[in-house]
This record gives structure tokens, C-alpha cells and sequence, in this order.
């Protein structure tokens, strides 16, 4: 069974940084596209980004050149680096792993605000 745990969300100023891990358990991790996408109040899930297992990264137009999503397969997790954070970034961050089916984590807030 497929267990994805998000950790490294929480409260942070506009312009700053997080960092998202997802710890996963219960598939090969190493021949899954992981990803992250998000949730914001009253809005539909959207994708953040995705990581395919041979490392090809595709991104939403709004996070290119601030976000970067890695992976290492050692450790199962994968990671999501936020910088240049805004309001508009708040959302509720869920991991997702994809072979055909797809897997999601619980979900963690993040909250820009000043």
C-alpha cells in the first residue's frame, strides 16, 4: 500500500522560503513520476510540479524560476524548494505518485502572509 507523508510546510513571510519533503513508503519509488500540486480555499487542485523517474522536471507556468522539485531515490522522498514565496503560493501541498494509478499524501498548509 501506498504511503506518502508530507512534511516542511507552515507559516512564512512573502519573498521567503520552504522547503517540502515527501516521504514515501510501499513502492519501488525509484520507477514513479512523483510530483506536488496544490489546493488553495474555494480553487481546484493544480499542479505545482512533477518529476518523471528518469529525472525530466515539468513545472507550472507560475512556479518556473522559483520552485524546484528533486528526488532522491536512496531516501524515497522527494522535495519541493519554494523561494520568492507570495500570498497567492497559499495553499494546502499534496504529493502525488504516478505508475498508471495515482497515489496522493495527506496533504501540508502553506501560509505566506506577512
Amino acid at each position: 500500500q501506498v504511503q506518502l507523508v508530507e512534511s516542511g510546510g507552515g507559516l512564512v513571510q512573502p519573498g521567503g522560503s520552504l522547503r517540502l519533503s515527501c516521504a514515501a513508503s510501499g513502492i519501488i519509488f525509484s520507477i514513479y513520476t512523483m510530483g506536488w500540486f496544490r489546493q488553495a480555499p474555494g480553487k481546484q487542485r493544480e499542479l505545482v510540479a512533477i518529476i518523471t523517474s528518469g529525472g525530466t522536471t515539468n513545472y507550472a507556468d507560475s512556479m518556473k524560476g522559483r520552485f524546484t522539485i528533486s528526488r532522491d531515490n536512496n531516501k524515497s522522498t522527494v522535495y519541493l524548494q519554494m523561494n520568492s514565496l507570495k500570498p497567492e503560493d497559499t495553499a494546502v501541498y499534496f504529493c502525488y505518485a504516478s505508475r498508471g494509478s495515482a497515489s496522493w499524501g495527506q496533504g501540508t498548509q502553506v501560509t505566506v502572509s506577512s
